[in-house]
C-alpha cells in the first residue's frame, strides 16, 4: 500500500508540473507578437525621422531643423507614423452613388455625380386605420414609407435609390416620443434584406403637426444615375 500512495503522489506531482510548462509557454507565447510590433513600430518612427531629416539636408534646410529632428522623441515619432497610416474612412459607390460613414441607421455622407436624376416626395404621413385611428409611431412609420414604396414603384424608381430622408415628430400621448419604433419600421425599409442601402437622414422632434393624429412627417429625396 505505501508504494501505490507514493505513486500516486509521484503522478500528481507529474501533472502540475505539466500543467505549469504549459502556462509558461502560452505566457511566452503572447508576449513575443507584442514585442514584435513595438519593434515594428520603432523601426518604423526611426525610419521617418532618418527620411526626414534627409530630405531637409538635401533641400538645404539649416541644421538648427535637422537637430530638431534627431531630437525628436520617438514616441512622438511613432505617433506620427499611426496616425498618418490611419485608414480613410470607407467609401461604397453603387450605381455611380458614392456613400461615406454607414451608421446602424444612415450614411453621414453621400455624394451624387453630375447628370443624375432626382425625384422628390413632398412630406407625408400614415393613412389612416378602418377604426379611423392612426396607430401608433411604428405603425405610422411603417404606413408612411409603404406608401413612398408604392408612389417610387409606380414611377419605376425603388426604396434603394432614396439618398435622403427628413423625419418631424411629435410626442405621443403620454408626452414621450417614440424614437425607438420610429426605428424599429424605419429598418424594415433601409439597410434591410430586400434594400441593404442607407439614405443620410434628419430626425426632428416638433411640438405639432398638420394633420391630426400624426406622430410623424416624412419626406423624401431620390437619385439615380442614368
Amino acid at each position: 500500500m505505501p508504494r501505490k500512495v507514493k505513486q500516486d503522489t509521484v503522478a500528481e506531482v507529474s501533472e502540475q508540473a505539466e500543467e505549469v510548462v504549459t502556462e509558461d509557454e502560452v505566457e511566452s507565447k503572447s508576449v513575443l507578437p507584442q514585442v514584435s510590433n513595438f519593434n515594428l513600430a520603432l523601426i518604423t518612427g526611426l525610419g521617418l525621422a532618418v527620411v526626414i531629416v534627409v530630405v531637409r539636408m538635401a533641400g538645404g534646410g539649416s541644421t538648427d531643423e535637422v537637430a530638431a529632428v534627431d531630437d525628436a522623441p520617438v514616441a512622438e515619432v511613432v505617433a506620427a507614423v499611426e496616425t498618418a497610416s490611419a485608414a480613410a474612412p470607407i467609401a461604397t459607390s453603387i450605381g455611380g452613388i458614392e456613400r461615406k460613414g454607414e451608421g446602424r441607421h444612415f450614411y453621414t455622407t453621400i455624394k451624387i455625380p453630375a447628370g443624375a436624376e432626382t425625384l422628390y416626395l413632398s412630406g407625408s404621413g400614415a393613412s389612416r386605420k378602418e377604426d379611423g385611428s392612426m396607430g401608433t409611431m411604428e405603425e405610422q412609420t411603417r404606413s408612411t414609407f409603404a406608401n413612398f414604396k408604392t408612389t417610387l414603384e409606380a414611377e419605376g424608381w425603388s426604396m434603394s435609390d432614396i439618398v435622403q430622408v427628413r423625419a418631424f415628430a411629435v410626442a405621443g400621448e403620454y408626452g414621450v416620443l417614440d424614437f425607438d419604433g420610429f426605428n424599429r419600421a424605419y429598418r424594415e425599409f433601409f439597410g434591410s434584406e430586400d434594400n441593404p442601402l442607407k439614405p443620410v437622414r434628419s430626425f426632428v422632434q416638433i411640438a405639432g403637426l398638420v394633420v391630426p393624429g400624426w406622430l410623424v412627417e416624412i419626406e423624401i429625396r431620390a437619385v439615380r444615375v442614368p
